[in-house]
């Protein structure tokens, strides 16, 4: 194997994504890769999907809502992603102060200045107390008390910033549209005393490489949104602990395997949806995407399209309604069986699930 190959390997393994190697829960899948991106609410199922062994779309919906061991919020570079429900608290202190700060120019343009957004914090928190969970519009009707326009992204920049201090979480879905609860209601408070900031970086960073290794601070920054500095702090951090190993300009845990080996078996093929992590979680995508074909996945304006991957390594892009595969190049014969095979997994998986869509 080439350089390249084994990287891609071992991160694909990493993620659930290759050598066969799938989760037995929509929990265990988020666990292991501690964030599913989730700005599409159906790309982030098929994201847990992809991940898993037979899973239903009804048993993510109970993940979400019965069990609540996955919840879905404003957390990694401040875009929509499910974590463990375990980690929230901790993420949100880690995370939402960046987050913040990184969005003051906003609130300033749209006018939402330091009291508007603490009196629509108070006020979210009273309607969803009173109401339980709500929608985005019912909560833009609420914030109109304030004299919020209820057009425009001010309602938007409200709610998530009423996310990001702690007030609410996303909570059940109905007929298919996102609601919000309360955050204290919805998931425990933590029992054990807060760690500090160090502790919960260089814990976030050792996950990171447990599931995304070979990786350098510079990926991992790229992936969470946090400076490079406190990366490389955290880097530090585990180096010290003796949690490090090379592996050429990367780095990898400790007590890791080093060589995934040479694949075994049929090539192990995966209905990648838009925006998956697997494309995020590094600086640059050339082990995982063919330089000729990266335009095929990232064809501009930020859009990652949903993406077929063999053994990693991704040969054609899809589409749903109907399933549609478009390879980069033909196919060999000996992709067809798993690809078959996939594509109906894939459409199961739709038709258990709820009906969703795009969520904020």
């Amino acid at each position: 194997m080439s350089d390249d190959d084994t990287v891609r390997m071992l991160r694909a393994r990493g993620q659930a994504l290759a050598g066969g190697v799938r989760d037995a829960s929509a929990a265990a899948v988020v666990r292991r890769v501690l964030a599913v991106q989730a700005q599409d609410a159906t790309a982030a199922d098929l994201g847990i999907r992809v991940r898993a062994g037979n899973l239903t779309g009804r048993a993510v919906r109970a993940a979400y809502e019965d069990e609540r061991s996955i919840v879905r919020g404003w957390f990694m570079r401040g875009t929509l992603h499910t974590v463990p429900a375990e980690d929230v608290h901790a993420l949100l202190r880690l995370l939402s102060p960046r987050t913040l700060a990184a969005t003051g120019r906003r609130y300033q343009q749209l006018g939402l200045d330091d009291g508007l957004r603490e009196r629509a914090d108070r006020l979210i928190r009273r309607a969803l107390t009173t109401h339980g969970p709500l929608s985005r519009a019912e909560l833009t009707e609420h914030l109109t008390a304030l004299g919020v326009p209820p057009d425009g992204q001010a309602p938007f920049h409200l709610i998530r910033h009423a996310a990001l201090t702690g007030v609410l979480c996303h909570g059940p879905r109905r007929a298919g549209e996102a609601t919000y609860v309360l955050l204290d209601d919805w998931l425990p408070a933590p029992a054990a005393p807060h760690p500090d900031e160090a502790t919960v970086l260089t814990d976030l960073a050792r996950r990171y490489l447990a599931a995304y290794a070979p990786a350098t601070p510079q990926d991992f920054a790229t992936w969470s949104g946090l400076p490079v500095t406190s990366a490389r702090a955290a880097w530090k951090s585990l180096a010290q602990s003796g949690a490090l190993a090379d592996h050429g300009s990367s780095t990898v845990l400790a007590g890791r395997p080093h060589d995934p080996g040479l694949p075994s078996g049929p090539a192990d093929v995966r209905l990648l949806p838009a925006y998956d992590g697997y494309f995020l979680a590094h600086r640059t995508r050339d082990v995982s995407v063919p330089t000729p074909h990266q335009h095929h996945v990232r064809p501009g304006g930020g859009v990652i399209r949903p993406t077929v991957i063999a053994d990693g390594l991704a040969v054609a892009t899809w589409s749903r309604n109907p399933l549609t595969i478009r390879p980069f190049t033909p196919l060999p014969a000996h992709l067809h069986p798993a690809l078959d095979a996939e594509t109906a997994a894939v459409t199961h998986f739709l038709n258990t699930a709820e009906a969703s869509g795009p969520g904020s």
